[in-house]
């Protein structure tokens, strides 16, 4: 797993916020679990031939994945 954390800001549509923390939260996520998750999915799809860390490629994410 992941050992620090980084911050990461960006700019989006105030009514687009809106809407994505309403859907969050009726599914009982946090809008940073459900960002870091698409993150996640985005670096496994586009890799290419980059080597990725166990933890980002293995069987924990398919776990993850599984129980969402």
């Amino acid at each position: 797993m992941e050992k620090r954390t980084a911050r990461m800001t960006f700019l989006i549509d105030p009514i687009k916020k809106q809407i994505f923390e309403e859907i969050c939260a009726q599914q009982d996520l946090t809008s940073s679990q459900v960002i870091r998750r698409l993150i996640r999915q985005y670096i496994i799809e586009h890799a290419g031939s980059r080597e990725l860390p166990e933890w980002l490629s293995g069987s924990a994410v398919k776990a993850e994945e599984g129980a969402a």
